[in-house]
């Protein structure tokens, strides 16, 4: 390897890392102050870039947002095929464990549902691929009819819903709701198990 080769992979390196610092930065900042309320200046601030600095990396406010919900993904991302039912309550009991990335999730969503939002597009995509993948999980397990009759076409968006749902609700009143126990008693109801839970 050059000397330019090795300066070129350290710059790399670098770019990467910092780039990684803004999105960090990004997730807190919105999970504070929503989408619309976030700037690309209190982000570059706090990763201690100027605002000039930051667009080198991300030339929009959107590319920000949409890099962010994308990073998001990867992290939670399980690969075709391996994710079961029972997987499920753990994700939910992963989420539960990090209350900030939820919290600027469920905010992008909220805020998404206007028109005009440059999240919209990605969370339309993004729910698609995600009914399609539940679909996938609870064909696996249960073949095409569910215990309770439902194909996995229609229990999925339901599936979906209880997810994000739960969020919501966990994030509003984290004392009252039990976000993966609720979340084990809709699959108990799923699979036509009966529930029995300490109210």
């Amino acid at each position: 390897m050059s000397y330019g080769d090795g300066m070129s992979s350290t710059r790399t390196a670098r770019s990467g890392e910092r780039r990684a610092a803004i999105l960090r930065a990004a997730l807190e900042v919105i999970a504070e102050r929503g989408y619309r309320g976030a700037s690309l200046a209190a982000v570059a601030e706090r990763v201690g870039l100027t605002q000039q600095g930051l667009l080198h990396h991300f030339p929009t406010k959107e590319a920000l947002l949409v890099a962010v919900l994308e990073d998001r993904d990867r992290w939670d991302s399980v690969p075709d095929g391996q994710l079961r039912p029972d997987l499920l309550a753990s994700l939910v009991e992963y989420n539960a464990m990090r209350p900030g990335i939820v919290q600027t999730f469920s905010a992008l969503l909220g805020e998404s549902v206007t028109e005009g939002h440059p999240a919209r597009e990605f969370f339309t995509r993004r729910y698609v691929g995600v009914r399609g993948s539940m679909a996938q999980v609870l064909r696996g397990a249960y073949g095409d009819r569910l215990p309770g009759g439902l194909t996995p076409e229609q229990a999925a968006p339901l599936l979906v819903a209880v997810m994000d749902g739960l969020q919501y609700q966990w994030l509003l009143d984290p004392d009252a709701v039990d976000m993966p126990g609720a979340f084990r008693d809709f699959m108990a109801l799923l699979e036509g198990a009966a529930v029995d839970r300490p109210s």
